[in-house]
């Protein structure tokens, strides 16, 4: 009898060891979000991840990831998907730091490297506390919105200046979409026109190296629609150059930049030209017309690129 309680015993103890701290397949997992057992997965938050429509995207590049668990958890590994829906065979690690109570982890990863435009994957984390990796999917945007813009000039207004109107509306020549203007994977976020009477980006390309002499408000939503008045032409036979940028973003921050030279004489008259300077430079510049193109009353000048993937 003494023989069998100690088999019996070891049994059990066996048992408990294998059930205590097993690593099951993330893919036969469901795909909610922090799957794993109630209470013991952390919440996961990406510098840039931002929720639009149910999913989570992550502007591609080097973000900072913090996992925070309610109690003290300890240890704890975090991996990140590396293709579509990755198990954790195709992942990398990431080094992480825990604070002083092992509650909250930091730490760098570099999304997108080598992914396509909205490629989905997830986020593992792992603990001896689960026996599961708790899963959270996200999704990478790599590029910036896209618009094709419309430019044209209006007559002298009241103040005795120049009209330019900017919109992304269809041009039945180019455009097979009702409006050219969106994002494809986080969605548009926002857009604004200025013009400068100097060149604003000389090495740095976030921020303008000079201040606007006109701007309009802006908008978050397509389409483009802007229109600046009493632009001051030229009295002279000395035309005005003005220097438009146009900045698109999209709901993770990627940007677009068109910039292009805008050329008024003493009559209003405009002639665009892409500015090609920036190119090579500074990465969101995007320069599709290498010809100037002067505007009449019936055929605007056209910057930017149409899409035709929305």
């Amino acid at each position: 009898m003494k023989k069998l309680l100690l088999v019996l015993l070891v049994v059990a103890l066996a048992s408990f060891l294998l059930v205590g701290c097993g690593i099951t397949d993330p893919a036969a997992e469901g795909e909610g979000e922090g799957e794993g057992e109630v209470g013991i997965c952390p919440t996961v938050a990406v510098t840039s991840q931002v929720a639009v429509g149910g999913k989570n995207y992550i502007k591609a590049g080097s973000q900072t990831l913090t996992v925070t668990f309610a109690v003290p958890t300890e240890p704890v590994s975090v991996f990140v998907g590396n293709a579509l829906k990755a198990a954790p065979v195709s992942t990398t690690e990431v080094v992480m730091y825990a604070n002083a109570d092992k509650t909250v982890y930091t730490g760098t990863f570099t999304f997108g490297a080598s992914a396509l435009d909205c490629a989905e994957a997830y986020i593992y984390v792992e603990t001896c506390d689960a026996c599961a990796y708790c899963k959270y999917p996200y999704t990478i945007d790599t590029t910036g919105p896209e618009s094709e813009i419309k430019i044209s000039n209006g007559a002298v207004c009241s103040c005795e200046g120049c009209t330019i109107e900017f919109d992304s509306t269809k041009d039945s020549t180019v455009c097979t979409t009702d409006v050219c203007c969106g994002d494809y994977c986080s969605g548009f976020a926002s857009y604004a026109i200025d013009l400068y009477t100097t060149k604003p980006f000389g090495v740095c390309c976030d921020v303008p190296c000079a201040t606007p002499a006109y701007s309009c408000p802006g908008g978050v939503a397509c389409p483009i629609d802007c229109t600046l008045t009493c632009i001051t032409g030229t009295l002279t036979s000395v035309d005005k150059v003005y220097y438009a940028v146009v900045t698109l973003l999209d709901n993770v921050g990627n940007s677009t930049r068109y910039y292009a030279t805008l050329t008024l004489d003493s009559a209003c008259g405009l002639t665009v030209q892409e500015f090609t300077e920036n190119t090579g430079v500074c990465s969101d510049y995007t320069v599709s017309k290498s010809a100037p193109q002067v505007v009449t009353p019936t055929v605007p000048a056209l910057i930017g690129d149409c899409l035709t993937t929305l």
